[in-house]
């Protein structure tokens, strides 16, 4: 048994954020129905840095591809949705109403229902705005955290758009909850500027008690005295990160440096703050004569912080994610097989396993419709006339 097993999920949903909602509620269990056209999810398609994103967003998912403008596929979503515990969708502003599917619509067949609307803006002056990840890490000051002053930079994985999907899911959670209470069902909206702002919280309370801009982090002022990469002698980098007293006295005899622990002007993160003008440069002489392994090894053997710096490639041999269940080796749509990364959760002795591969156009059509009482003939008979595959 799987926590959200029995739930049944309408997924309305393109690109990241909503498909990433959906593949959390469909890896714990609950039975998640993406809604496509009969030529497919356009995500399918994309290229570039968007190649994965159907792949890896659609485990565990069911396909159904139908014309949801049609009268025919009106009277099949409606239907479904008298069953359906939930809806997400995350369309543009406007979008589900238009076409008759936004909440209100959608509430009459089902009071139960939860229906979770990921925007690019919750309620305000910018809520009919369209807004993509990039959009928001720009407006919402991620960008400039990033890059070096001067040069705002995204970040490296669409973080807005994945946590923005996760707050969709809490807001889900929230209301399967409150719905045991009442009975009733919920509207539930979440926001990619809103999400980017939360994120930006820290840097905002910060500004708020300094009373001076806040450095973009490439800039900032390290609150330790180490804490950064280091080039190594077969030229790879290695993160060292020295966060106590206790790190710095590992630090110096893991790599033959009894001199620093005992020198007064090191003795603690505050004084070798003071000393980094020649005391980092040591330390950079020291890496630069050591191997990548080496330094690996010594800081693991001391117990310091340290990190490699990996490539996604890498990930596929890591040997921690082989262990246990962290990678899912999944069939992608065009045969590819690949180790992807599991729901990053320990559920007591649950475990989150790949119950579907992502699913290839309506390849569960013929099923669900089944389920909701429709004949082999009129199944084929739509299928004849495009308004499913």
């Amino acid at each position: 048994m799987l926590p959200l097993q029995g739930l049944k999920v309408l997924e309305f949903t393109h690109a990241v954020m909503g498909p990433a909602c959906g593949l959390l509620l469909a890896d714990m269990g609950a039975e998640v129905i993406h809604v496509e056209p009969p030529e497919g999810d356009a995500t399918r398609r994309l290229k570039g840095f968007g190649t994965g994103y159907f792949p890896y967003y659609s485990r565990n998912k069911k396909s159904l591809a139908i014309d949801i403008k049609s009268a025919q596929g009106k009277e099949i979503i409606y239907k479904m949705a008298q069953q359906a515990d939930i809806v997400v969708e995350n369309f543009g502003p406007g979008t589900m109403e238009r076409l008759g599917y936004g909440y209100e619509a959608m509430r009459q067949h089902n009071e139960r229902l939860i229906y979770c609307s990921l925007k690019g803006f919750l309620s305000g002056p910018y809520e009919k705005r369209h807004a993509m990840d990039e959009v928001v890490q720009m407006m919402g000051g991620l960008a400039y955290m990033t890059g070096p002053p001067g040069m705002p930079l995204r970040a490296g994985t669409s973080i807005i758009d994945i946590t923005g999907g996760m707050f969709g899911l809490i807001g889900i959670l929230t209301a399967l909850y409150e719905r045991e209470r009442t009975g009733k069902g919920k509207f539930v909206k979440g926001a990619l500027f809103e999400t980017t702002a939360f994120l930006m919280g820290q840097h905002m309370a910060y500004g708020a008690i300094t009373k001076v801009p806040v450095p973009p982090m490439p800039a900032r002022v390290s609150a330790w005295s180490v804490y950064r990469t280091f080039q190594t002698a077969d030229n790879e980098q290695v993160f060292i990160g020295i966060i106590s007293d206790k790190h710095w006295e590992k630090f110096c005899r893991a790599f033959g440096r009894e001199d620093w622990a005992t020198d007064p002007r090191l003795q603690t993160n505050n004084r070798r703050i003071d000393e980094r003008e020649w005391l980092l440069p040591a330390i950079e002489q020291l890496m630069s004569g050591l191997t990548k392994a080496d330094i690996i090894s010594r800081c693991e053997a001391a117990e310091i912080p340290f990190a490699p710096i990996a490539r996604p490639e890498d990930l596929f041999d890591d040997p921690h994610l082989n262990y246990g269940n962290s990678l899912l080796e999944t069939t992608l749509p065009d045969g590819t097989v690949a180790k992807l990364p599991n729901v990053p959760i320990e559920y007591g002795d649950t475990h989150f396993v790949l119950r579907n591969n992502p699913p290839t156009i309506g390849e569960h059509t013929e099923e669900l419709l089944q389920s909701l009482g429709y004949s082999e003939g009129q199944i084929a008979e739509w299928r004849e006339r495009g308004l499913i595959k």
